[in-house]
């Protein structure tokens, strides 16, 4: 009798240890928080850059080139998150994060020069960098969870996460209408550390993503030389079993297309979140003459209008792709800025438009942050994520280093956000289109 060659069947990946619903909401719920406040202290400092540079005497020009400086200290911290991430692990980086805005509100509330602001405002980029452990964190959980409805909606629900942004400068903007007049800007600073201090305590209760746990278990391997050991049960789990710098995997295979147009994205979108979000207070009351108190109320309402673009768009992009999501929205939203500032007349009208345009500028962040995360594998999608949200600092710089210059040669702040930050939010959209479909985590 002849044998029977025999055939060789594809073996079924092993599947990663699942997180249970109470442990998912936990940890989506304690993720909005940190975010939340994180961005609470990176937006007060421009919301209040107006009241600090009249304590100091600062004019126009140089208010400008402080915040360009403090985006400048502010980009070196956020890029270093990325690889650290990657390094410790999701639930140490999220405590790191947390723990840097509490950190940061401290030691701006006993700011005495511009040379000290610079640099303690540079820890503003851990909390910076929130929203990308968040992703990177999230998008793991939500990949290997028993909560079927957070799964299936897991862009939907991250908006709600990612929606701390808008609410944050709600908060932060509430904020200083409510405390300004009493306890002054440093008193604003030194009560915001208190519930970035209560964050950081809670998230020491969160476990550690499940994929994160085997890079764990495959670097112990590598490190007692059993390299092959090591390269089995990557491959039974159906991950990349060579190791590899995370900065250096970002620019390498398919993950280099998306790293080069979202990095592009990001850098030149950034021009309208420096002017419409960071210093709305200033382009209202410089741009528009707004009151200072006036320009707060408005800021409440566009951001909370800015929330359901969050929701929105998280929501549009699990249905219609998250890249056409975002693409769009910003090219709706810089039309709608450059309106407000050229047509508009009326505070109603300001109102209405700045709100819209807020809608469609932040919203697609919710969109893009999870869509970021869905673009790198569990080796580099901390450095990958961060390393483009740290991009954002360079578009803070060159933005605020345009704006800088124009004032200093005559243009006033309504004429430098429209070329700026209205330009810049409008072109930002196209080049989304650039970037490749992000392939869903395995779950």
């Amino acid at each position: 009798m002849s044998a029977v060659p025999e055939t060789s069947t594809p073996q079924p990946y092993r599947t990663f240890s699942r997180v249970g619903v109470r442990a998912t909401r936990k940890a989506t719920t304690i993720a909005f928080f940190a975010w939340l406040f994180a961005v609470f202290d990176y937006i007060m400092f421009g919301t209040l850059l107006p009241q600090i540079s009249s304590s100091f005497g600062w004019d126009d020009a140089t208010a400008s080139f402080i915040s360009t400086l403090v985006s400048v200290t502010t980009a070196v911290i956020a890029l270093a998150v990325g690889p650290i991430t990657d390094r410790i692990g999701r639930r140490k980086g999220m405590i790191l994060t947390v723990s840097g805005t509490a950190v940061a509100s401290a030691l701006s509330a006993v700011t005495p020069s511009a040379a000290y602001l610079i640099g303690v405002r540079s820890l503003g980029g851990l909390g910076l960098s929130e929203q990308a452990v968040n992703a990177t964190y999230l998008n793991e959980i939500y990949a290997v969870t028993d909560d079927e409805a957070i799964k299936r909606r897991r862009g939907l629900i991250y908006s709600l996460v990612q929606g701390g942004w808008p609410l944050g400068v709600l908060l932060a903007s509430a904020w200083v209408a409510i405390f300004l007049p009493t306890i002054g800007w440093r008193g604003c600073f030194l009560l915001a550390v208190f519930p970035a201090v209560l964050i950081a305590l809670m998230r020491r209760g969160l476990r550690e993503s499940p994929q994160f746990e085997l890079e764990l278990q495959l670097r112990a391997l590598r490190k007692r030389g059993r390299h092959a050991e090591a390269t089995e049960l990557a491959r039974s789990y159906g991950v990349d079993e060579r190791p590899a710098a995370p900065l250096t995997a970002i620019f390498k295979g398919q993950a280099l297309r998306n790293t080069l147009v979202l990095g592009l994205a990001w850098f030149i979108n950034w021009f309208g979140i420096q002017l419409f979000s960071v210093l709305g207070t200033t382009v209202l009351t410089e741009g528009k003459h707004v009151s200072f108190t006036n320009s707060l109320v408005l800021l409440i309402v566009a951001n909370a209008v800015g929330y359901v673009g969050y929701v929105t768009h998280g929501f549009l992009g699990d249905r219609l792709g998250r890249r056409n999501v975002i693409a769009f929205g910003w090219i709706i939203s810089g039309i709608l800025f450059a309106l407000m500032l050229t047509v508009a007349d009326g505070t109603i009208s300001v109102v209405i438009l700045y709100s819209l345009g807020l809608f469609f500028l932040i919203g697609p962040y919710a969109a893009l942050l999870f869509y970021m995360g869905e673009c790198y594998d569990t080796t580099c999608r901390a450095t990958g994520t961060a390393f483009l949200n740290a991009l954002s600092q360079p578009g803070a710089i060159v933005a605020g280093a345009i704006v800088t210059g124009m004032l200093a040669s005559g243009s006033n702040w309504g004429h430098a956000a429209l070329m700026v930050g209205a330009v810049g939010t409008f072109v930002s959209g196209f080049v989304m289109f650039g970037a490749r479909k992000a392939p869903l985590l395995q779950g």
